[in-house]
């Protein structure tokens, strides 16, 4: 009982310490940028909305009592209004809100929430599954249906699709194995620093040689990477590395009973999912994230958590930002 009452410490604390931050850092920039209070007050409050449920999947002592007081239903239906949330406290008081991005965005959310509940899990099923979130993340519909005049609102909307889908994975699919979560262990640091080394000798070649892109370090602010590491690694490696190892290559090993194949079909679809990058086809941006992918998928399986390919992901994604253009 000790370790549960300390997680869900973890998580009240990770909600005020989040909330603090987030409505600091949204009143800043509404400052810098001149932005009316009438506009970014709801902005913030839907940002706020989002944080708060965005960690319920990542601790697992608070999907647990969610699973004890709520029905597989109550929890989609859950899911699925939550998910609706950020969007009309934006949207109505700031005069944004258009009955057909409401349509839209609710058809999405319905798709995602009450996927494993319409139909029972099967290889079918979950392959649909995460075609329809990556056709999903590939279409970038919620650029129009977060219409605002401050850029980058639509990121509420990929947010949403992030734990949505995480938590009809995790809780009405009842998958194992991945130990999603936000902060890895020391095993799970270790592992996947050990891979992102192992990447740097062939990862950053390939991606000079292919013209992907080229050095550019003029210096950096220590806190400005430290916001891109850990940026990286709580939104773009969870959701990827989840998709794509905690789901993808562990049904494929699954399935197939194989080790190193799942490996390689994971990251070749992982690259495949970048070819619309800056313009389509870009395969040499396929092949670099093919290979990113390879070393990911190998620290997924060493330690069976996709917290030591998140670390892995993020570090690439971290020095590419700071060192090449």
């Amino acid at each position: 009982m000790i370790p549960m009452q300390r997680t869900q410490g973890a998580f009240r604390a990770a909600l005020l310490t989040g909330w603090i931050g987030l409505s600091a850092a949204g009143l800043i920039y509404a400052r810098q940028k001149n932005i009316a209070l009438s506009t970014a007050v709801p902005l913030i409050a839907a940002f706020l909305i989002e944080y708060s449920f965005y960690l319920i999947p990542g601790f697992e002592p608070v999907r647990e009592r969610l699973r004890e007081r709520l029905t597989r239903w109550q929890l989609a239906l859950g899911m699925a209004l939550s998910a609706v949330a950020p969007y009309l406290i934006f949207s109505i008081p700031a005069g944004q809100f258009r009955w057909l991005a409401f349509a839209e965005l609710s058809a999405i959310i319905a798709v995602v929430s009450f996927w494993y509940l319409v139909l029972r899990p099967s290889r079918v099923a979950d392959i649909l599954f995460l075609a329809i979130v990556a056709a999903i993340e590939l279409i970038h519909p919620f650029k129009s249906i977060y219409n605002s005049p401050v850029k980058g609102v639509d990121v509420l909307g990929h947010l949403m699709l992030i734990r949505t889908g995480a938590l009809a994975a995790l809780e009405l699919r009842r998958v194992e194995g991945t130990r999603f979560g936000f902060i890895p262990n020391q095993k799970e640091w270790i592992a996947g620093i050990q891979y992102f080394f192992y990447f740097l000798p062939i990862g950053f070649p390939v991606a000079i040689l292919l013209g992907v892109v080229h050095i550019n370090f003029t210096g950096f602010l220590f806190w400005k990477t430290l916001a891109i590491f850990f940026g990286a690694l709580w939104v773009v490696a969870l959701s990827e590395e989840f998709f794509f190892r905690g789901l993808l290559q562990q049904w494929l090993e699954c399935w197939t009973g194989r080790t190193q194949i799942p490996v390689i079909a994971a990251s070749l679809l992982y690259g495949a999912a970048h070819l619309s990058f800056r313009g389509f086809p870009n395969w040499r941006m396929a092949a670099v994230d093919a290979v990113l992918g390879w070393f990911c998928g190998m620290a997924y399986q060493r330690t069976g958590s996709i917290r030591s390919s998140m670390v892995t992901h993020a570090l690439v994604v971290t020095l590419w930002r700071t060192l090449f253009i």
